[in-house]
């Protein structure tokens, strides 16, 4: 499992539900306890918000270089904070005091409690904008001036490398301090961790541009193109339908003889990490059907996979032990192609504990 992580550079995890079934889709006979037992017990795998600024699964031997590769987000929101004025010095010291605290897995309400006690500095209670006229309020803190939210703070920690995930207490996520949760954490200088998360990036994605790396990261293009220079000796150019791009000098002849038995099917989960991973996507999807994959509001449907393109898209209902996988086709299936899908169908059912049923909605052509 954790080889399988490193090999795709993180599984998006906004949905932890969603991150198991990609997990799933992509290791024969895995069982969700695996999963929880991987990222509570054996620390093989850890959640962390990196690449895009959302909360992903890495193996976590890769923490460090997937921190520090995206440290400039973290050096982004301190900017900004500049910008507006806030009173950086004492973020600082919250930092600092954070960093301390999660030396073992707090809440946020528990991070909060330690924080603002150690601090001396008041709690407050912030109004949040959900849209739409919909308010909620969170818990927050008193910086100088200026209040922010536990949550902000937490997500700001975890930019700066100072905070991941721990193990989730009753439903609720708890932090801790990297090196106090990872058995041999090590870290890394930032150009070190630069060059290897580039080298990833291509291995699992290539060929690709460094466009396509800094829409994946969500970093700027000036920095992403920076780390792609940096990475140049070791880097192929190749045309890909006429569009120049690159791949890791090493991996071409393995691109080159490259064999697939086909059909290859998979039926993969919401903001599944296989559709994000270049700007472009009319190698996954036919411009008819986009919009049915990637949906407003940066929602990225589930998928029928066949042969690395996007056949369908998929959902689930469970009803006491039955688990009912509905399949919407992109175009007509072959035999081989529902076979597969049926396969997929079944495994889905017995991953989620019920009884598999599969059925085809209306073919949208």
């Amino acid at each position: 499992m954790a080889a399988v992580v490193g090999d795709v550079c993180g599984v998006q995890a906004q949905f932890p539900s969603a991150a198991r079934l990609a997990l799933r889709a992509r290791i024969r006979g895995l069982r969700p306890e695996d999963v929880d037992r991987a990222l509570a017990d054996d620390r093989t795998l850890v959640a962390a918000w990196c690449m895009r600024g959302t909360r992903h699964l890495l193996r976590s031997e890769d923490l460090a270089t997937f921190l520090r590769a995206c440290h400039r987000r973290g050096a982004q929101w301190a900017a900004w904070f500049a910008a507006k004025k806030w009173p950086v010095d004492e973020l600082d010291g919250v930092l600092e005091a954070m960093s301390q605290a999660l030396d073992r897995p707090h809440t946020r309400p528990e991070l909060l409690d330690r924080v603002t006690a150690d601090l001396g500095i008041p709690k407050r209670v912030q109004k949040l904008s959900r849209g739409w006229g919909n308010v909620s309020r969170t818990e927050a803190l008193e910086v100088g001036d200026r209040v922010i939210s536990i949550g902000n703070m937490v997500s700001y920690a975890c930019f700066r490398g100072i905070a991941c995930c721990g193990p989730d207490r009753k439903g609720e996520a708890t932090f801790v301090r990297p090196d106090a949760w990872i058995p041999g954490y090590r870290d890394v200088a930032a150009p070190e961790a630069e060059l290897e998360f580039t080298r990833r990036y291509l291995r699992a994605y290539g060929p690709s541009t460094p466009e396509d790396m800094a829409m994946w990261a969500g970093l700027a293009l000036r920095d992403a193109r920076s780390m792609w220079a940096a990475a140049g000796d070791g880097l192929s150019e190749v045309s890909l339908d006429g569009q120049r791009m690159w791949i890791l000098r090493e991996d071409l002849r393995a691109l080159r003889t490259a064999k697939l038995d086909r059909p290859v099917v998979r039926l993969l989960p919401y903001f599944d990490t296989y559709l994000l991973g270049h700007r472009g996507r009319d190698h996954l999807v036919d411009a008819a059907h986009y919009k049915r994959v990637y949906r407003p509001a940066a929602w990225i449907a589930p998928v029928v996979l066949v042969d690395g393109r996007v056949a369908g898209i998929w959902s689930h209902k469970r009803k006491g032990d039955l688990c009912r996988v509905t399949v919407v086709a992109f175009r007509r299936l072959d035999r081989a192609d529902r076979e597969g899908i049926e396969v997929e169908a079944e495994d889905v059912a017995r991953f989620l504990g019920g009884r598999g049923e599969l059925a085809y909605g209306k073919v949208a052509l």
